[in-house]
């Protein structure tokens, strides 16, 4: 397979011209990792907020032994809440154990709902169970958003014991969090999800019936 000629993706993302360098990182995309972080690591700290975010997604998809430290700094460290929450979603992209920590911490500890929401929905992709207890106190938040990501992600890990406080929300006002809960439930073969899904199934909102009957599907052909 022939490559993006990696001098030419060098100089361009040295471009003072924002869009070029934009069009570099997309273009790393078609380059092996090992040749590609190093210069993803260029703009790692542009002064323009979409090519770093750009870049620090690239670091997700792209994983190297270099990516999870840079990534967990970013989260850690970074006083943008736009870059800390571009982190959290890229160490739940490279899928490694080691995220969980930093994760939960975030979901404790940051002040943005933006960076809390982005590593919940991290903590499901990295299927880790030892999440289920931080995502399940998730589930009290008074943030909406949040509790939308801390169903989806419980249903990503498969955690079937929470299945009792999942349900506590099928009778919710807001039609996402019903409709994430009918997602979820599709991962979560018992059968108190049969149950709760053959009622979602009955919802007065289109979105939340039809991923009822999805995940009705997906339950009797595992």
């Amino acid at each position: 397979m022939n490559y993006p000629n990696l001098e030419e993706l060098a100089n361009q993302l040295e471009s003072k011209n924002s869009r070029d360098r934009l069009l570099a990182l997309v273009a790393l995309r078609e380059v092996p990792a090992e040749q590609a972080v190093p210069l993803i690591k260029k703009v790692l700290y542009d002064e323009i907020l979409p090519v770093r975010s750009m870049a620090i997604f690239a670091l997700g998809v792209k994983p190297t032994s270099e990516c999870f430290p840079i990534l967990v700094q970013l989260l850690e460290t970074d006083s943008d809440y736009g870059i800390r929450a571009d982190a959290a979603g890229a160490l739940g992209y490279l899928e490694d154990a080691r995220a969980l920590e930093p994760l939960v911490r975030a979901l404790y500890e940051d002040t943005s709902w933006l960076v809390r929401f982005s590593a919940a929905v991290s903590l499901g992709n990295l299927k880790d169970s030892r999440a289920s207890e931080v995502l399940i106190q998730a589930l009290d938040s008074t943030e909406v958003v949040l509790q939308q990501a801390a169903i989806a992600a419980l249903g990503e890990i498969g955690d079937v014991e929470s299945v009792y406080r999942l349900l506590e929300f099928a009778g919710s006002e807001d039609w996402l969090l019903r409709q994430r809960l009918a997602e979820a439930l599709g991962n979560l073969p018992v059968s108190k999800s049969i149950s709760a899904l053959k009622y979602l199934q009955k919802d007065s909102n289109i979105p939340v019936a039809q991923a009822a009957a999805f995940s009705l599907q997906r339950l009797s052909e595992s």
